[in-house]
């Protein structure tokens, strides 16, 4: 590994394109990744769709999974990816990706991935346990390490509950390193900054949006499945039965979102009553406001937020055409990047056969031995 390569700033996201993305995504993931594109301190930011670890439960399906690429890259497009910046591409294509796994897989034991806590509980909410677990999905921390480490990635943004994988790449990379030279770059992860965007809960409260549980505030959704969301299924304090009763701030979803995405100028603007949040929570938690006020209030921050996103990623699905461009074009540079990595790897794995002709010791004291 050289010194320009172990020096680069590089950041690998992205991900599984099983759905549309949802405020979950978009709060957790999305805006720090255009933060992060316009914030210049990096050299290369890679967002990998991964479509083959998305096959791994989803094999007798895999038209779903291309209708949800597009999806993905036009929710990517709508929120402030800009291909110029930011480099989008298919797992799929880069075939660099799927030998690494191979070689990676024989530096970790089954036992250390049935161990892994972000797999036992991918396991758990799978149904896996029931009805026995492919083995792909199985692999699939090694497959995210063949990810992070063909793009020489230093920095990956992960949520907390991702940072079981990235220690699990940090392990097999280490390993790696010591039976075969400095070769890999040993990555690390950045989870967000404010705790409100590390995990914003489904509208009724459950710990993870999900499209099954059909608790998601998608970032396509039109202004009136916002409003149904909201005012229909949102949950607030059961203990807040009127108006004058004192109510609870903590655990109740309107308050968590409003935690994550309002702003001293929409209260301005939308509820004048108030300069801040914590001003508006004061009053709930004393009593006399209503959960309607609050939930209308939320409706409107959320407009304000998703308007503009709708627009835009109308403006993108009217030509399907670019955005099959833009995803060829970013796939073949990271082929590019990662046919350089796989080629180091082989190197120092000296499995470069038709590059390195020279035999090993072994070899040469057996031809010796045979006077040849």
């Amino acid at each position: 590994m050289d010194n320009q390569t172990a020096n680069r700033q590089i950041i690998l996201t992205g991900d599984r394109p099983t759905g549309r993305l949802h405020l979950g995504h978009y709060v957790g993931s999305l805006k720090r990744r255009v933060e992060l594109q316009n914030s210049g301190k990096f050299d290369e930011i890679n967002i990998l769709i991964a479509d083959d670890q998305a096959l791994t439960d989803n094999a007798e399906n895999p038209g779903k999974i291309r209708d949800n690429i597009i999806n993905v890259v036009l929710d990517y497009l709508s929120v402030g990816i800009d291909p110029a910046k930011s480099n989008i591409c298919i797992q799929s294509q880069l075939p660099a990706l799927h030998a690494l796994t191979f070689y990676y897989m024989n530096l970790v034991t089954t036992a250390r991935l049935s161990r892994n806590p972000t797999v036992k509980a991918e396991i758990q909410m799978r149904g896996f346990a029931d009805e026995g677990l492919p083995a792909g999905f199985f692999a699939y921390p090694v497959s995210q390490a063949a990810d992070i480490t063909a793009f020489d990635a230093t920095v990956v943004p992960v949520g907390e509950d991702q940072l079981p994988m990235i220690e699990q790449t940090r392990e097999i990379v280490e390993k790696f390193n010591r039976i075969y030279g400095e070769t890999l770059v040993m990555p690390r992860a950045m989870i967000p900054e404010n705790l409100m965007q590390r995990r914003l809960p489904g509208v009724d409260g459950k710990a993870k949006m999900s499209k099954s549980l059909g608790n998601c505030i998608y970032l396509s959704d039109d202004p009136k499945t916002v409003k149904k969301q909201v005012n229909g299924k949102m949950f607030t304090d059961p203990t807040h039965l009127r108006i004058e009763d004192p109510g609870h701030t903590e655990g109740n979803v309107v308050f968590t979102y409003l935690d994550a995405l309002c702003t001293d100028e929409d209260f301005a603007q939308f509820l004048p009553d108030y300069a801040n949040l914590d001003e508006m929570k004061e009053h709930y938690r004393r009593g006399g406001l209503g959960d309607g006020t609050c939930k209308k209030f939320l409706i409107n921050v959320l407009e304000k937020e998703l308007a503009p996103i709708r627009a835009e990623r109308a403006k993108w699905a009217s030509d399907i055409g670019s955005v099959y461009d833009i995803l060829h074009e970013g796939t073949l540079r990271a082929q590019q990047k990662t046919n350089a990595t796989l080629a180091r790897v082989q190197s120092a794995m000296r499995i470069d056969y038709f590059k390195d002709r020279t035999i090993t010791g072994e070899w040469e004291k057996l031809l010796k031995e045979a006077n040849v």
